[in-house]
């Protein structure tokens, strides 16, 4: 039951976010789907707390859940378009 899997161990590319899961998965997400993490310094992409639930950054205001990265699921803020900016 996915309900019953956690996050182990967080790390990052480039253009990923991976996460180990306590059932042996690995999985990996664009670091586009998340845009705080996208535009974070190294030191604070490390910062990650891991809890039963899924992954927080403190510093960041970014939690994500293992449930949707399970589903395939980004950050659903939208980010403001560049031409609402003007």
């Amino acid at each position: 039951m996915s309900s019953l899997v956690k996050a182990t161990k967080v790390w990052f590319d480039a253009d990923s976010l991976w996460v180990q899961l306590s059932d042996g998965r690995t999985l990996s997400a664009p670091l586009a789907w998340f845009p705080k993490l996208l535009q974070a310094s190294v030191a604070q992409r490390n910062e990650v707390i891991i809890s039963t639930r899924g992954l927080h950054w403190e510093e960041l205001d970014e939690d994500i859940s293992v449930q949707g990265l399970l589903a395939g699921r980004g950050d659903r803020i939208q980010p403001k378009s560049k031409s609402n900016a003007a």
